[in-house]
């Protein structure tokens, strides 16, 4: 199949051989805003070398009349990647979709489960749980667009509707646009009286909402998502969807990554957290070279020894020193050294 033209300065990238694989959606990393960008995904695709990567959301406005050569930037390292989009406008996801591909992502992901207000008054996000059939438009739109999967992201329902058929209902409609993989954050959106954080917590786990979707729809693909906080809990659920994604953990905890790649996927992983630290400085290195901050990397590895001997020195060291202006390397390796590991 011949691949679209490129855009912007992302036409070179060289393209991995996972790119060529079936998409296998056992193991995801949540999109997550202000986390999940391309230095965290860089560390976690350290951790876990076969996990589905995903993108923080980007507006599709933005990708389309925006700086799509720094908002579509990533290391050719990262794949499989999914680059998530927010919108409700089919023609302009569509173009955001097509530009995704032609920049070399492997999936775009649409959301429709983010409910901040920010979200809401763009008319995207949680809210389109309420008019699926704007989201059937969009998916369908840009699957004729693209060669890449189209996926959607959603929670179970919004507000107080905590009704299976809501959700049945929505997800039949979407697929009638095309869309084959279904991601499920098992909690209702509260669209008004809680923040962001709030509804990540407060509105209770209905993981049997997912797992009769599986049962309702067997040639869909659905993967759960939502307070999945141990390898253990990730196997269970594997017994009854065809995948997990696996969010706030992993950023805390970024080492579960590693123990779920060798047990879910089978595939090789760093021998230790120290390795994957060491693994991680000449990335470091070259991104400093390109006028990156070191905090803006590091930020993203002080979960790394989460439970370990060291592991608050390490936390505290990182955070002290990273922002300093200035800093390199060498914060990374001193905080090796401080809890008692060693980087060469």
């Amino acid at each position: 199949m011949s691949r679209k033209p490129a855009a912007g300065g992302a036409a070179s990238l060289p393209e991995s051989p996972l790119m060529s694989r079936s998409p296998d959606y056992r193991l995801c990393v949540a999109p997550m805003m202000d986390w999940t960008d391309r230095h965290c995904r860089y560390f976690h695709r350290i951790l876990a070398p076969d996990a589905r990567l995903y993108t923080e959301m980007v507006t599709a406005a933005a990708v389309v009349r925006g700086d799509r050569d720094r908002l579509l930037a990533f290391d050719p390292t990262e794949h499989p990647l999914a680059l998530q989009l927010g919108g409700s406008d089919p023609e302009e996801m569509a173009q955001a979709a097509s530009l995704a591909e032609a920049a070399g992502y492997d999936e775009i992901n649409v959301n429709v489960g983010c409910p901040s207000d920010r979200v809401q008054s763009g008319r995207f996000g949680a809210c389109l749980m309420a008019t699926p059939v704007v989201v059937r438009d969009c998916v369908a739109a840009m699957a004729a667009a693209v060669d890449k999967p189209v996926t959607v992201k959603s929670r179970i329902g919004i507000d107080d509707v905590e009704d299976f058929r809501f959700l049945r209902d929505f997800v039949a409609a979407v697929a009638d646009g095309g869309c084959r993989v279904f991601i499920v954050h098992a909690r209702n959106a509260i669209l008004e009286g809680l923040s962001p954080k709030e509804n990540r917590d407060v509105p209770p786990l209905r993981y049997e909402f997912v797992h009769r979707l599986k049962e309702e729809f067997p040639e869909l693909t659905i993967v759960i998502n939502g307070g999945i906080r141990s390898l253990e809990e990730a196997q269970r659920e594997l017994s009854l969807v065809d995948g997990v994604m696996i969010g706030r953990e992993a950023y805390h905890n970024p080492w579960i990554l590693s123990r779920a790649e060798q047990a879910i996927l089978g595939g090789a992983i760093p021998k230790s957290r120290e390795a994957a630290v060491v693994a991680m400085l000449p990335y470091v290195r070259r991104q400093l070279g390109n006028g990156v901050r070191l905090h803006s990397m590091t930020r993203h590895m002080l979960g790394i020894f989460a439970g370990q001997p060291g592991a608050r020195a390490w936390r505290r060291h990182l955070s002290e020193n990273g922002p300093r202006a200035g800093a390199g390397a060498e914060v990374i390796e001193e905080g090796l050294n401080i809890i008692g590991r060693r980087s060469g």
